[in-house]
């Protein structure tokens, strides 16, 4: 049976101070040893490579304010950038998607240098009813183990580049 596409939907417009009030915080953090400038680049300005290293987005675009997301399942995602401080900081709300259930949501990627590379984190903030907000806190270590890999794909695909 073939999915039914869902139509985007708008989020509530949430701010950076969602970052520490959301109902649902994880946060994930990963040292490797690509410079903080390549990992930025990669992250906040070449969009459309985001499918070649996590394998949950299948597309991703940018926009005039952000990016147009496509993730593996036909979830679809359009985000405003809220801040863009390369090399260190890159966040993003999403403004409508085709998720259920979602009610906001926004995510942020910091990116710290250490002695042999950058130290990853990346903060996923979201609110929804109580069901969703627990399947997420349920799923949180397929969303590690999603970020890890993800990561250490981006830093072998960044080590490849150079």
């Amino acid at each position: 049976m073939a999915r039914r596409s869902r139509s985007p939907r708008p989020l509530r417009r949430v701010d950076t101070d969602f970052l520490d009030t959301a109902p649902v915080r994880l946060v994930f953090t990963l040292a490797i040893t690509s410079p903080p400038q390549a990992v930025y680049r990669a992250l906040a300005e070449d969009t459309e490579a985001w499918p070649a290293w996590f394998d949950s987005v299948k597309s991703a675009r940018r926009t005039a304010v952000g990016r147009d997301v496509a993730l593996a399942g036909g979830v679809r995602f359009e985000e405003t950038v809220l801040v863009d401080e390369a090399p260190r900081r890159y966040v993003y709300r999403a403004d409508t998607t085709s998720a259920p259930g979602l009610r906001a949501l926004v995510e942020e990627w910091k990116v710290a240098p250490t002695g042999a590379g950058s130290l990853v984190q990346w903060t996923f903030a979201m609110d929804g009813p109580a069901p969703l907000r627990t399947v997420l806190r349920v799923l949180r270590p397929g969303l590690g183990r999603a970020f890890r890999g993800a990561v250490l794909k981006l830093d072998r695909r960044l080590a490849k580049a150079e």
